[in-house]
């Protein structure tokens, strides 16, 4: 039985920015999105060497959330679903601080742990695919870690969460790209293999039931590094088939490794606020493909967000 049309709203708190998603929903169909807003708040950069976030990023979190909320209302949001990734689940203040944001705004984000985050990725490239995928190994990178899931269901076999976010990689080795400078090279022969080292362990989980029929990458890492090397532009839709091959990845790290981060916010299909974060995101993705010997990956437009409003359109039908 088909539950009522609802809408829904997904509130993402990540490493780079609070998103808020708006869709028309119901179990069995397919999440028509009827609003986006997202604002910049680089909280891991607001996380300091004490793995303390800072006060200025705690003020900062609270308006976003607070603009959110406004938002949602006007959208006419039947419930709010919520979500922290990396940076607040690992700050050591981080649960004293989503204790204050419930306190002053009665929001309660809702943590999020890496795993977890794997598992609601797959689940919707798994429906964006489907059964015809056939064993599916997924790919995203985020500001603060990379999520890998592979299986054959709806649920994966394995989830793995590993600290290499592409802003997490280029706070740590490439501090000059986020003043719009230009790589080190030998910072990023570093940064590949330090993710070749993180990789290794985990693909040999990944790998134990098989190899994949189709692999797939989402997020918007993954999506600027597609575009770059001549992927459809975001005017073709959803719906235009993307990849992102190896080789071209190469090539686009050959370029992005020579030139100012400034430089590279110009390009078309970059988003300035991320244009630094272009080459330690490419290392990773790079290292990720080497390291389960993926020659190209598909692109998937839905990614975590679409599975939380998935997974709670699951539990709807499953109530009823």
């Amino acid at each position: 039985m088909q539950t009522d049309r609802m809408r829904l709203g997904v509130l993402d708190v990540g490493s780079n920015t609070v998103h808020l998603l708006v869709v028309e929903a119901h179990r069995g169909g397919h999440p028509t999105p009827q609003h986006d807003d997202r604002w910049l708040l680089r909280l891991a950069e607001h996380v300091g060497d004490d793995d303390v976030l800072s006060k200025d990023g705690e003020k900062a979190l609270l308006r976003a959330v607070r603009k959110a909320c406004e938002q949602a209302e006007k959208q006419g949001c039947d419930e709010v679903l919520t979500l922290v990734t990396s940076a607040i689940r690992e700050a050591r203040n981080g649960m004293e601080v989503l204790d204050r944001v419930r306190e002053k705004t009665g929001v309660e984000l809702q943590v999020t742990s890496g795993e977890e985050e794997a598992r609601l990725t797959f689940l919707a490239v798994r429906r964006w695919f489907g059964w015809s995928a056939g064993r599916l190994l997924v790919f995203d990178i985020g500001g603060g870690s990379l999520e890998l899931a592979s299986g054959l269901d709806e649920d994966p076999d394995v989830a793995l969460s590993l600290p290499l976010g592409a802003g997490r990689m280029t706070r740590r080795f490439l501090p000059e790209a986020r003043t719009g400078g230009r790589p080190d090279l030998r910072a990023l022969a570093e940064l590949d293999e330090h993710a070749a080292d993180l990789l290794k362990p985990a693909a040999k989980k990944l790998l134990a039931g098989g190899p994949p029929d189709l692999v797939a990458a989402t997020s918007k890492t993954f999506r600027t590094l597609a575009r770059l090397t001549g992927a459809a532009p975001y005017s073709a839709g959803l719906r235009a088939p993307r990849q992102l091959t190896l080789d071209g990845l190469g090539q686009l790290l050959g370029f992005v490794a020579r030139i100012e981060s400034s430089a590279l916010a110009e390009l078309q299909g970059v988003s300035p606020d991320r244009a630094h974060q272009i080459p330690g995101g490419a290392v990773v993705a790079r290292a990720a493909m080497r390291a389960l010997d993926v020659p190209s990956v598909r692109i998937c437009p839905w990614a975590l967000r679409e599975g939380v409003i998935l997974r709670r359109l699951d539990s709807l039908e499953d109530e009823r």
